[in-house]
């Protein structure tokens, strides 16, 4: 019996002109469809979905091979919203919901991978939407976010009418739309692309995650930049081993994009370097086409001098720590590589106030520094803690830092997570991210084991808003708290409900509440409102629900 389907409608552009299913099926390798009339070419396409509940007269519907079910099996639900035919590989074929379809005589385009032959029928269908625009794809293990707002600042500053795609929202020139993944399905991607030329949209920056490109979700899109952050072990509950998590991050460079950008401080992604390869070095190296040089903390931010190919820039970013210089430079390489002049990036990067949820510092009144971010990494902890150490040092206070980790996930992290929580603070309180279906007692011990033999004190508080009184409550005048892992996330899953919780919100209300008659510590970059989130079904995540967690 078909399974529910879900509700979600992803965009669509309001025109498309028609493509004969002739055209894809010669596209993919499937020229005799199976079931269908010999005259694919009276059979015309106007759009294509992977999600039986999302289609429309005139699309194709694509049915995958889903971690747990066969999009064959909501076939007759697609067919019966007016789809006109059907893509999907071996497996569905032979699926028992088709052999009606097939009986009736619905055509059927047979592949060996259906989400390999995805990106490009989606491209096909939409009218190359991604060759007409500008996009810059970025990819990495940590850093993505932050280096898609900085470039989308940069592209700004440069007159370009711009789209982002990312973790945390997606925004195609004025219409800001919930993202439910890092990176679409390769039918929602193309289809978005069309909006955004529709709507006048010049150039797009997106992340592109590691599930991604092994999906096949970008298959098809004609990336201008291709950029790299940083490499480090990680999900490891979807990739086999770290080799197969660096392969399927190494596809971005596999060609498809006109320019290869990667940080030569990464010894991990020197493999991928080659003569072309724009390079870039927050360390300073001279070998990199992009350094760093005088970088001067000041305050939340930092100054510095970008030295690129026409010599030096003066540069900045409005957030803290030598991985947001990384991320600036990052953003410089793929704005001057696309034509912006060196300059008018670098004043569109410093000009970004801030990224949602990461490094972003609440706007509560006292003495003590309140940091939200989305650190649920090894490399992502290490690197936000240097960052907030510096910060606590020179207002002569504590870092304390609150962490958890997600349920459900890579459970050879935790330990790991814990480490670098406990080495990087000197109050570490251990408490609950997203449980999800795991008891939250068992994740907390998971990182727990980690965390000896360092000189932090360490204490476990299940809860999160439990552990965030506490950390506020044990603040001291100069202190700064770090509360990391669920970022810009606004709910909190427990055992298959997503519960209304913001880290920036719980944060803000427990130092108001112990400090309320005090002097706020003003927020770099100015302070955001964040209302919170209704309950939600974990279906219905804004967070990256399979992917960075």
């Amino acid at each position: 019996m078909p399974g529910k389907l879900s509700s979600t409608a992803p965009l669509r552009p309001a025109h498309v002109a028609p493509v004969s299913l002739a055209t894809l099926a010669s596209l993919v390798g499937a020229a005799a469809p199976a079931g269908g009339p010999a005259a694919t070419a009276e059979v015309q396409v106007t759009g294509v979905t992977h999600a039986g509940d999302q289609v429309r007269p005139g699309d194709l519907y694509a049915a995958l091979t889903g971690s747990r079910r066969h999009g064959a099996e909501f076939v007759p639900q697609a067919l019966a919203a007016g789809a006109v035919a059907v893509l999907t590989d071996a497996a569905g074929a032979a699926h028992p919901a088709l052999a009606p379809a097939l009986a009736a005589g619905a055509p059927v385009l047979v592949v060996a991978d259906a989400r390999e032959a995805l990106g490009p029928v989606a491209d096909a269908v939409y009218g190359s939407p991604s060759a007409a625009l500008t996009v810059i794809g970025l990819t990495g293990t940590a850093g993505k976010t932050s280096t898609a707002y900085l470039v989308e600042a940069g592209l700004r500053a440069a007159g370009h009418v711009t789209g982002l795609i990312g973790t945390v929202e997606t925004r195609l020139g004025d219409l800001t739309v919930q993202s439910v993944r890092t990176t679409p399905e390769a039918s929602e991607l193309h289809a978005l692309f069309a909006v955004a030329r529709e709507s006048g949209v010049t150039a797009v920056v997106m992340e592109v995650s590691s599930h991604a490109l092994k999906l096949g979700r970008v298959g098809g899109v004609r990336f201008a930049v291709g950029g790299y952050t940083n490499f480090g072990s990680d999900h490891l509950d979807f990739h086999p081993d770290s080799a197969d998590y660096f392969e399927a991050k190494a596809r971005l460079f596999d060609g498809r994009c006109r320019v290869e950008v990667l940080n030569l401080d990464d010894a991990a992604l020197l493999p991928l370097r080659r003569p072309a390869t724009v390079t870039y070095s927050a360390l300073g190296d001279p070998a990199a086409t992009w350094r760093a040089a005088d970088v001067v903390e000041q305050g939340f931010g930092q100054h510095f001098t970008a030295i690129g190919p026409a010599g030096p820039v003066p540069a900045a970013v409005r957030l803290p720590g030598r991985h947001n210089v990384a991320n600036a430079l990052l953003a410089l390489a793929c704005l001057t590589a696309v034509g912006v002049d060196p300059r008018t990036a670098a004043d569109g990067v410093a000009a970004c106030p801030g990224v949602p949820g990461r490094l972003e510092q609440v706007d509560a009144p006292g003495p003590v520094v309140g940091v939200v971010d989305y650190a649920h990494k090894v490399g992502a902890i290490e690197a936000a803690l240097l960052a907030l150490r510096s910060l606590a040092d020179v207002r002569g206070g504590r870092l304390i830092c609150v962490l958890g980790a997600g349920g459900d996930r890579d459970t050879g992290k935790r330990p790991l997570m814990g480490a670098a929580g406990a080495q990087g603070s000197d109050l570490l309180i251990v408490t609950d991210d997203n449980p999800r279906t795991e008891d939250p007692a068992l994740v907390r011990q998971g990182v727990l084991a980690g965390t000896a033999g360092f000189a932090a004190e360490v204490v476990e508080i299940g809860g999160r808003r439990a552990a965030i009184a506490e950390a506020v409550e044990r603040a001291k005048d100069g202190d700064v708290i770090a509360l990391l892992g669920k970022g810009h996330e606004t709910g909190q899953e427990i055992q298959g409900k997503v519960l209304p919780f913001d880290d920036r919100i719980e944060l803000a209300a427990a130092l108001t509440a112990r400090f309320g008659s005090e002097t706020a510590v003003a927020p770099a970059g100015g302070a955001t409102e964040h209302a919170p989130a209704a309950e939600q079904h974990p279906a219905d995540r804004t967070a990256e629900q399979e992917e960075a967690r």
